[in-house]
């Protein structure tokens, strides 16, 4: 008696002190606020994809009972195993043709077009085992709108007159509104390799594609990174289409300077790209799209406690046959963790 006495008090306090460790873990972790610009501007161009804005909140590692771990373990594709995270989102991109002072642009540049959106996002990462790299699964699901409704007008005739840059003449040419509906999906592996010290390089490949109204794609690539201290992440964010990364981040050392440069590469095969190809249901202007699309990116993150910054360098190829050249871009993201 006396032993089962011992053996139960045993558990209890085993219970009582991992309940203790849970309590303290999210109290260090709340949930991870991004806030993502991505414009022409670093590089002195105002064409083409011109401007994005996405605010992006990540919960912290959900318990079983939550609806994203449900819904998790319900797709195929997904590990029961995974830590799962749920994401919710808002952006706006604006695309421009390459001369903003006409009223009425040529047809065959770039269509004015914004879009406007709310996000919400289902993470799953799936740690090492036997010998297996870890794996970031992502699906997200898009709901907004294309067209005036999506206030890119505003945003940029308001953006300009505060740089005192030239007007934009030619919106009354824009895509007309029309809901916008996208399901995306990615996954990513991570390959690891000591250097020396706490130095490492890492690998990361991926896979994926996205259906909806928006855009019809499926696109491949990888990312390699190099550098001490490397948080537990994917790279940074971006925003679509683009190389995944990973809007949470989890420092190795707490407290800890961390850093590390990267370069990847993407490429797509696009069937559906709306801000080309023009409105679903109504005739607007549209452009011949390039079914092959690519992206070229490199730059730099940094981690402190409970921040990342960094910095991402985009090129990309032609989008539409009469593009005038190969676009690039800057991509600017810090993220903090509560």
């Amino acid at each position: 008696m006396a032993r089962r006495f011992l053996l139960a008090a045993a558990a209890v306090a085993a219970l009582v002190g991992h309940g203790g460790a849970t309590v303290a873990q999210e109290a260090q972790e709340n949930g991870t606020f991004t806030v993502l610009f991505e414009n022409d501007v670093f590089y002195r161009t105002d064409r083409d994809y011109t401007n994005g804005v996405q605010l992006a909140w990540t919960s912290p590692v959900l318990a079983p009972e939550d609806w994203a771990v449900q819904l998790a373990n319900k797709l195929p594709f997904f590990s029961y195993s995974s830590d799962v995270r749920k994401v919710y989102a808002l952006g706006q991109d604006i695309f421009t043709p390459s001369n903003i002072a006409l009223k009425n642009p040529p047809l065959n540049d770039h269509p004015y077009a914004g879009y406007l959106y709310g996000a919400v996002g289902v993470l799953g990462k799936t740690p090492a085992i036997d010998g297996a790299p870890d794996r970031l699964d992502q699906l997200e699901l898009q709901l907004g709108v294309v067209g005036p409704a999506s206030l890119a007008e505003e945003t940029q005739k308001f953006i300009h007159s505060i740089l005192n840059d030239t007007r934009p003449e030619g919106w009354g040419t824009q895509l007309h509104n029309e809901p916008a509906l996208l399901f995306e999906y990615e996954r990513s592996w991570r390959f690891r390799r000591k250097l020396f010290g706490d130095l490492e390089l890492q690998a990361d490949p991926h896979l994926g594609a996205a259906v909806g109204n928006v855009y019809i794609f499926a696109n491949a690539g990888a990312m390699a990174r190099v550098g001490f201290n490397l948080p537990d992440d994917f790279g940074p964010p971006r925003i679509d289409p683009s190389l995944p990364g990973s809007y949470y981040f989890e420092p190795r050392k707490e407290g800890a300077l961390g850093g590390y440069v990267f370069v990847g590469v993407d490429g797509r095969a696009v069937a559906h790209n709306i801000f080309l190809d023009g409105n679903t249901w109504q005739d607007s202007r549209h452009v011949d799209k390039n079914i092959l699309v690519g992206d070229l990116e490199y730059g730099a993150a940094v981690t402190w406690n409970r921040f990342r910054l960094a910095y991402t360098h985009v090129f990309r190829t032609r989008e539409f046959k009469t593009q005038r050249g190969a676009d690039q871009f800057g991509a600017l993201s810090l993220s903090v963790r509560f």
